[in-house]
């Protein structure tokens, strides 16, 4: 019987450790290449753990991120077998390792939710900052080879990297909602934590040791730390709806300002040594976070005319809901008072539709009534005519400086376009049809829009009272 999956990982996680801590003991004149091997394998089981237990653009993301420090290791280990390529290769070694946290600050900095070319903007800050990171990584070429003021800066950027992929992974992690990202936002923090502690120790306290040592047990913690995590089952996967929505706010709030922030730490690390570069860094950061803001305001105020379009739409029909109407029919209705001009507005009601619906089922009469929608909106030519859905089987128009008889010429041709559909109907005539009353003000004095409401609601009751399928006109004085 397979062990449970928990218990495989342990497995794996027990086995490599203790292969790690044996393999360069049986071989001492090969410690050094044995452990580099190992250490480039560590984060490598790690990345292989993430892609068969775990999908998605932030795990794809940590996947190359170990790859990258995979490579570190590859290049320390080549720079050992090659002899006379120690300096290029260890910057090369240096390099890499630095780069592996440009991914996962991408990832934590640059939420998927985000707009493709906000995401695009984002990359390039990313790039940005890898670019400082490689200038930096080649003014000092390694720890050990440089000078006491070198080795310092190598340390504290590496401590400002891996402090800034904890502070963000973990702010992302107590903000998020989504079960997804929680699981990914709280994995990565776990691990960088890891990751910080033991590069602290590495960098700090053991700057001097070189590969083949116990100490490289110390160094494969952090990865047998991520493949643990990623190879347990996840929980039960529930969103956080009771996370505060200030909380929330806040991280949308902060998610734009990590990759500039840290493109700007580093670039000030970078002031002594590199002012030009550290300038450029400071330019860049200020320049594409401002173009980042932009692209931002666009698509929230396209976000904005998208939700306040669909506020006024009808769902089902596409139409204007009824809010629309009623804002439409007060600006028309104050227009035409200014203006002296006369007013119609078109009740229209489907036949029937309730014997419809109830003989035919309601997905039939939802069909009919986008339909009959569709074919009233289309004899509106105007682009001052308004045709809404009302509510239910009931439909308006709002005719702006339109005489009685051009109204119900009007309500004619609807009344003859829906009949023209051919819908079939229980009703007695055997398709749909509709009854449709107009209500018309010649001059508008001091009436409210609800007169020529209630003079179209009187002349479609006259409509459907003489027998349905037909059109009656309402104007003042009748």
């Amino acid at each position: 019987m397979a062990p449970p999956r928990e218990a495989s990982g342990w497995i794996v996680a027990l086995g490599f450790l203790g292969a790690h801590l044996v393999l360069p003991r049986l071989v001492p004149g090969l410690a050094k290449p044995v452990s580099l091997v190992l250490l480039a394998l560590a984060p490598l089981l790690a990345a292989a753990a993430c892609l068969m237990h775990r999908r998605g653009r932030g795990w794809t993301a940590l996947v190359v991120a170990l790859g990258l420090w995979s490579g570190g290791m590859v290049a320390d280990l080549y720079e050992y077998l090659v002899p006379g390529t120690a300096s290029g290769e260890t910057s090369l070694s240096m390099l890499l390792f630095v780069l592996y946290g440009v991914p996962i600050i991408f990832t934590t900095a640059s939420p998927a939710s985000e707009h493709w070319p906000v995401r695009v903007v984002d990359a390039v800050l990313a790039l940005a900052l890898g670019l400082l990171f490689f200038v930096h990584t080649l003014s000092y070429a390694t720890m050990a080879g440089s000078s006491p003021d070198g080795a310092a800066n190598l340390r504290l950027m590496f401590d400002i990297e891996n402090l800034f992929v904890v502070g963000f992974a973990l702010m992302r992690f107590v903000t998020s909602r989504a079960p997804h990202d929680r699981d990914l936002f709280g994995v990565l923090s776990l691990f960088a934590a890891a990751y910080m502690v033991v590069a602290a120790y590495i960098n700090h306290m053991q700057e001097t040791a070189d590969y083949g040592g116990m100490v490289d047990i110390l160094i494969d913690l952090p990865f047998i730390v991520l493949l643990l995590l990623v190879w347990r089952r996840p929980g039960p996967r529930h969103d956080r709806a009771g996370l505060s929505a200030s909380h929330e706010r806040l991280a949308q709030a902060v998610s734009p300002l990590m990759l500039p922030a840290t493109l700007l730490a580093v670039a000030a690390v970078l002031l002594h040594a590199h002012p030009r570069w550290a300038v450029a860094g400071f330019a860049t950061a200020t320049l594409v976070y401002g173009l980042r803001n932009v692209l931002s305001h666009l698509r929230n105020l396209a976000e904005r005319d998208r939700l306040s379009l669909l506020s006024q739409s009808d769902p089902l029909t596409a139409l204007p809901n009824r809010r629309r109407f009623d804002d439409v029919l007060c600006r028309e209705w104050a227009r035409a008072r200014r203006a002296d001009t006369g007013l119609a507005l078109l009740m229209i009601d489907i036949d029937h539709f309730k014997l419809l619906n109830d003989t035919m089922g309601h997905p039939r009469g939802d069909q009919y009534l986008c339909a009959v929608a569709a074919a009233l909106a289309g004899c509106a030519r105007r682009t001052s005519d308004l045709v809404a859905r009302y509510g239910g089987e009931e439909f308006v128009a709002i005719l702006p400086a339109t005489s009685a008889e051009q109204a119900a010429e009007l309500a004619e041709i609807m009344r003859l376009r829906v009949l023209d559909l051919a819908l079939a109907s229980p009703a007695p005539i055997g398709r749909v049809s509709v009854s449709i009353g107009v209500g018309h003000l010649a001059r508008i004095g001091g009436e409210d829009p609800e007169t020529l409401l209630g003079y179209a609601d009187r002349a479609l009751y006259v409509a459907k009272h003489d027998g349905r399928n037909r059109v009656r006109t309402l104007t003042l004085g009748s």
